[in-house]
């Protein structure tokens, strides 16, 4: 879990209920989570995960549709994920256009719409923006994930062919 001390907001723990990344298999991370010093100030409120306009965006862990709708012409879904508290968190993708409704029910690996193509001056190549907030602090949303799927899982032993084995010792 992150708290205030190391950027999760106002003393609350963000629990880690991401339950995998909202493009599916793991992205690359193309801009991470840069919080603002002040709150009108700059920085980068979310991060920014490659991705292919037109593929599809999933929930990341189970929740209530927030919002569903467009903001400064962007397509935006919010999600509140179950059992964060109060006041809650809430996930934002964008730009995405929605393919759930406001007050909508959704399960983690939910595809809650489909990705846009980006704005010219944000991630040319493509990419989702994925946010965090609780109440009117920005958070870092990779905290939402647990490490094993941050990184990439445990270790995996396999079969080592063609290694003559030791030679027995009596």
């Amino acid at each position: 879990m992150v708290t205030a001390a190391d950027g999760g907001g106002p003393g609350v723990p963000v629990p880690a209920v991401a339950r995998l990344w909202p493009t599916g298999a793991r992205p690359v991370v193309v801009r991470g989570w840069e919080p603002p010093a002040t709150p009108y100030g700059p920085g980068h409120r979310g991060v920014d995960l490659a991705a292919v306009p037109g593929s599809p965006v999933r929930a990341v862990a189970p929740g209530r549709v927030a919002f569903a709708g467009r903001v400064a012409g962007r397509g935006v879904v919010s999600v509140e994920p179950a059992g964060t508290g109060d006041p809650p968190l809430r996930t934002t993708y964008e730009p995405v256009r929605a393919s759930v409704r406001e007050g909508a029910e959704v399960t983690a690996g939910e595809i809650v719409g489909t990705l846009e193509p980006a704005t010219a001056s944000h991630c040319p190549d493509g990419c989702l923006h994925w946010g965090l907030r609780r109440a009117g602090a920005y958070l870092d949303p990779l905290a939402l994930l647990p490490p094993w799927l941050l990184t990439g899982g445990p270790s995996r032993l396999l079969p080592v062919l063609g290694v003559p084995l030791p030679p027995r010792q009596p």
